[in-house]
């Protein structure tokens, strides 16, 4: 990934990007070319060096079968959004200015490992249903549904886990802009909705 000095995630943002980990897309190489899978994951960071991320995949999903080329790679998205020229006061100034595209994101390398094992992947689901149930009125515990029904849907998954090698980051929030354009660029996300874009832009301006 291309990232301009100004424009790097730092070990602590990374780590709580990490943390706060809901989803991303699974790439792998194959013999066949390249494979791509949006996946719902943990990040488990007590395994390895620098942690693992936990998901899993349909069993009918070619990406857990072929024995992968090289390492694989997740793709974790946070926020983004677009940056509107007019929102810069340098704009009045002198007009040299574009419109560009405000993001997050991280790389995570690592390597692949498949759990075809009905309690690792039970475990998995378990932990997956309750982190996204907590919080709700009545949340739904696997428990809820038939025990034979359960364990029909878990043959039909497959785990995967990335073990993690090493992790790039960047985070593209204006900057290299001036203290005032990016007072112009928060306010004008913040009207727009943005607000958690215009967040990070203020954690991580200069």
């Amino acid at each position: 990934m291309y990232i301009p000095k100004h424009f790097t995630v730092g070990p602590a943002q990374a780590d709580e990007m990490l943390h706060d980990l809901v989803a991303g897309d699974l790439v792998t190489s194959t013999d066949d070319g390249l494979a791509a899978t949006f996946l719902p994951l943990l990040y488990a960071p007590s395994v390895g060096d620098h942690g693992s991320l936990l998901g899993h995949v349909a069993r009918n999903n070619e990406v857990w079968r072929g024995q992968p080329v090289g390492e694989a790679l997740v793709i974790v998205h946070g926020p983004d959004a677009y940056i509107s020229p007019s929102w810069y006061p340098s704009k009045a100034e002198h007009g040299r200015v574009v419109p560009t595209w405000n993001y997050v994101t991280l790389h995570v390398h690592g390597r692949l490992v498949v759990h075809d094992d009905a309690a690792w992947v039970e475990d998995l689901v378990r932990r997956l249903t309750d982190r996204h149930e907590r919080g709700r009125e009545r949340p739904w515990s696997v428990d809820d549904a038939p025990t034979d029904y359960v364990a029909g849907q878990l043959r039909a998954i497959v785990g995967v886990e990335v073990v993690i090698t090493r992790v790039e980051g960047k985070a593209k929030l204006s900057q290299n802009r001036s203290a005032t354009d990016i007072d112009g660029v928060t306010a004008g996300l913040e009207a727009g909705g943005s607000d958690d874009v215009a967040s990070w832009v203020q954690r991580l301006r200069p």
